[in-house]
């Protein structure tokens, strides 16, 4: 370690996670003497069992699912089944290289990395393995986990969390999910793909349920027409193992049975024995609290992304770190507005959204004031070519700025670029209909959307 006892960094951050490596380098960047410590590995959940694993798993589905229907398009192919190992390799092989780039970006910075576990010893220290790293400033970064329901034992064997998911050394030949929020939607589809039958239990009324209901609405028809199936609305009441699998019951007296159950309801923060409370950092049900600036009650404490009770995302958790580190090296920087947050599902079809739901959007401004349009995708070219269906929705003040844009089709996680601007630049419809958009692109969907909210529909009903 290139320090000593006497060193004082201007920041130490505990966790090497999305929101903790972008504060490092962001940190080192402007100047500051920058320590982080990590207990895992560099890059944390998103790089190493959440957000890249899961998307090279869906890729992988998707792959599958393309053989299995090359026929539409006039190519023959066939699918001689999955090789689960194979599929490891290529997932790994993502994770390898990125691992190791990140690893250099955070040498090139001249960041001190420590290896090791770390604990808030006192606002201004963490202690690792015996030794105490003060810092004039301490970021707490130290993520989330998978969580259960009271009761709910997981074994990592019948009964799995999406860690255990990942590294599955087989396709489950049928599957329970637990949770139909995004991490379960994205099991469940990649599975499906993968030749599992596939159920999925929400408590909720329905899938995805903190997007608009017409997205959840859109996703569940793709779903029964791929075959996943889904219970929407009664609770989870016990889980007990038959003889080649589990038998899951449901508050409503459904029961359903499986090779095994995939917990899937949520992530809770890491902060359990950590020191935070000690060092009288303010929580709630395990969350650090934090003002705009993400800073905690504690002067010299900050924290960032999952261990806040923020959107659990790995883009929020480099906007919490970067905002961090730009103010304490004396910069102004802008508090996150969290509806702003582009949000994408990967499953198939995607789901994408920005900004705030019509529901939302009558509760703020009065369902008068509100207008929406609807857009499908039919009468988009491309969207015709790659034969996916869907919509895209958007969300508006009447008289005023587009408020929400909300998707789903497959790619349309790569048209929530463009309703970001939307959304944050509070564009007009007919600010955005005057844009050229390329044709034929599924981007040409956003524009033809934007044509008819403001009055001008070229390929689309008014």
């Amino acid at each position: 370690m290139a320090n000593d006892a006497s060193t004082v960094f201007d920041l130490v951050i505990l966790g090497g996670g999305s929101g903790g490596y972008a504060a490092a380098l962001r940190g080192a960047q402007l100047g500051l003497e920058v320590a982080l410590i990590e207990k895992d590995k560099l890059g944390g959940t998103c790089l190493h069992r959440g957000c890249i694993p899961t998307k090279a798993l869906l890729h992988a589905g998707e792959i599958a699912d393309q053989a299995r229907e090359a026929e539409q398009f006039g190519v023959k192919a066939s699918l001689e089944g999955i090789d689960i190992a194979g599929v490891h390799k290529y997932k790994d092989d993502v994770i390898s290289g990125l691992y190791k780039g990140l690893q250099g970006l955070v040498a090139s910075r001249k960041v001190t990395y420590i290896t090791g576990e770390g604990r808030l010893s006192s606002p201004t220290s963490v202690d690792v393995d015996g030794q105490r790293i003060n810092g004039r400033h301490v970021l707490l970064a130290t993520g989330s986990t998978p969580k259960s329901l009271p009761g709910l034992a997981i074994d990592g064997d019948r009964v799995i969390s999406s860690d255990h998911a990942l590294v599955l050394d087989r396709v489950p030949k049928s599957a329970i999910v637990l949770g139909g929020g995004v991490i379960g939607v994205e099991f469940a589809s990649a599975w499906k793909s993968f030749g599992a039958e596939v159920t999925i239990v929400e408590a909720l009324p329905h899938l995805v349920p903190v997007e608009d209901e017409n997205s959840s609405k859109l996703l569940e028809r793709a779903f029964r027409k791929r075959g996943i199936n889904f219970s929407l609305g009664s609770r989870f009441s016990g889980v007990e193992y038959t003889a080649d699998g589990v038998k899951v019951s449901l508050e409503n007296g459904k029961t359903f049975e499986a090779e095994l159950l995939l917990v899937a309801v949520g992530r809770g923060p890491v902060s359990q024995g950590l020191g935070y409370e000690e060092a009288g950092v303010a929580m709630d049900r395990g969350y650090v609290l934090v003002d705009e600036y993400m800073q905690t009650n504690v002067p010299t404490i900050s924290a960032v992304g999952d261990l806040v009770p923020t959107l659990q995302l790995a883009h929020v958790g480099f906007a919490e770190g970067i905002l961090v580190a730009e103010r304490l090296a004396g910069l102004k920087p802008v508090p996150v507005d969290y509806d702003g947050v582009p949000r994408v599902t990967y499953c198939h079809p995607e789901v994408a959204s920005v900004g705030i739901t019509e529901a939302k959007a009558k509760e703020l401004y009065g369902a008068d004031k509100v207008v929406t349009l609807k857009y499908n995708l039919a009468g988009n070219g491309k969207s015709k070519i790659l034969k996916t269906a869907g919509e895209i929705k958007l969300v508006q003040v009447r008289d005023g700025a587009v408020v929400g844009v909300h998707m789903v089709g497959d790619r349309m996680g790569e048209q929530v670029g463009e309703a970001q601007l939307i959304y944050n630049w509070e564009a007009l419809p007919a600010e955005v209909a005057q844009l050229i958009h390329a044709h034929p692109t599924q981007n040409e969907a956003m524009g033809e959307a934007h044509l008819a909210l403001a009055g001008k529909p070229l390929h689309s009903h008014d």
